[in-house]
């Protein structure tokens, strides 16, 4: 028997809500405590909506259902692509520049954990529904 995946639809959905909502609070952090706030926060909370929007697309994209060998391979490649994707971003822009690295460092974990929470409770969610669907039919 396969087992549905949450629609790509759905999910980008709930990734935008989410990352408006984000979006709006480093807004307000900026506006409020600009001195410990990098410039960079609006470019952080976009890098996070396109790589996990990208990262679940890689988990979510196959219609048929998934067995469980696929998810977990399409689930490793996609946490790889991602932790890649941030290393790679926090490196570059603390190379370019030094003076706001630990204030964009911070800020960087902050919403990187958010939106690995975020993640999380989606997956969660929709897994608990699916199979609370299956046991009703």
């Amino acid at each position: 028997m396969s087992q549905k995946k949450i629609p790509i639809r759905k999910f980008s959905f709930r990734i935008i809500v989410f990352s408006v909502i984000i979006a709006g609070l480093a807004t307000l952090f900026q506006w409020l405590l600009p001195q410990y706030a990098t410039p960079a926060m609006p470019f952080i909370v976009l890098f996070f909506f396109v790589i996990t929007l990208f990262t679940m697309y890689i988990v979510l994209r196959n219609e048929d259902g998934n067995n469980g060998k696929k998810f977990v391979s399409a689930y490793m490649l996609s946490r790889t692509v991602k932790i890649l994707s941030c290393l790679l971003f926090l490196l570059l822009y603390m190379l370019l520049k030094p003076d706001d690295a630990i204030r964009f460092a911070i800020a960087f974990l902050v919403i990187y954990f958010l939106y690995a929470i975020f993640e999380i409770v989606v997956l969660k969610k929709e897994n608990e529904a699916m199979k609370s669907d299956e046991n009703n039919r």
